[in-house]
C-alpha cells in the first residue's frame, strides 16, 4: 500500500516554535478521530490521517509526517506550513517534524476557501464506499499528496457543490476522505455525522 510518503519537495526548517494554544485545539479533534479509528496506523506500521488548522493567512499548522499511529500528539508532532509552490511541487515548513504528506491538499483547500480554518483527512473504507460519487469525488487516477490532487481540489471547488457540503472522497486514495469547515468543530462534526 502506498501510504504516508511525502511526494513533494519539503524545505523543512527545524524549530521548536509551535503555538501551544493551536496544538491543544487540534488535539481535541485529533483524539476524537483517533479513538474512532479514522486516524491511526495500518498493521504494516504505516500511519494514516492528518489534521490542520489555519494559522495566519496562507500558513497552517498540520500534524507531522508519520504521526498517524501515535495515540496522543504534542507540539513535537506538528509543523507550520509557511509557504507552498504547486509549480515547483514544494512546501516550506518549520517545526520539530516535517509536515504531513497531504500538506499540498490542505493548502489548496485553504486557498480555495477563505472561510475554511480547519481540515481533517481520515481513512474509513465503509464510509469511503458509501460516499463515493455521492459527494464531490476526486478522479480515480489522482494520487494523494501530489500537485495533481491539489489541482483536483481546485476543480472540485469550481465544478461541484464542495464549498457547501465540505466533504471530499478521494477516489484514487483508497479509504481517503477529507472534511473542512470554519473551525475544527464543523470539520469534525461533518465526518461524525456521516459515520
Amino acid at each position: 500500500m502506498e501510504e504516508g510518503y511525502i511526494k513533494f519537495n519539503c524545505n523543512w526548517i527545524p524549530s521548536n516554535d509551535i503555538p501551544l494554544d493551536k496544538v491543544a485545539a487540534l488535539n481535541v479533534w485529533r483524539q476524537v478521530m483517533y479513538k474512532n479509528g479514522l486516524i491511526g496506523v495500518y498493521p504494516d506500521g504505516i500511519g494514516f490521517g492528518n489534521i490542520s488548522l489555519r494559522y495566519d493567512g496562507k500558513t497552517f499548522l498540520i500534524s507531522g509526517s508519520a504521526t498517524g499511529g501515535k495515540e496522543v500528539l504534542n507540539k513535537s508532532h506538528y509543523s507550520l506550513v509557511t509557504h507552498y509552490d504547486l509549480g515547483a511541487n514544494s512546501i516550506t515548513c518549520k517545526g520539530p517534524i516535517k509536515a504531513s504528506s497531504e500538506s499540498l491538499t490542505h493548502a489548496m483547500i485553504y486557498e480555495c476557501s477563505s472561510a475554511t480554518n480547519a481540515v481533517i483527512h481520515i481513512h474509513n473504507l465503509d464510509l469511503w464506499k458509501r460516499l463515493m460519487d455521492r459527494v464531490p469525488t476526486s478522479r480515480e487516477n489522482i494520487s494523494y499528496g501530489t500537485t495533481g490532487m491539489a489541482n483536483e481540489i481546485k476543480r472540485l471547488f469550481d465544478e461541484t457543490e464542495l464549498s457547501k457540503v465540505k466533504i471530499i472522497v478521494m477516489k484514487g486514495h483508497r479509504e481517503g476522505i477529507i472534511s473542512f469547515g470554519k473551525d475544527l468543530v464543523e470539520a469534525g462534526n461533518i465526518l461524525m455525522a456521516k459515520l
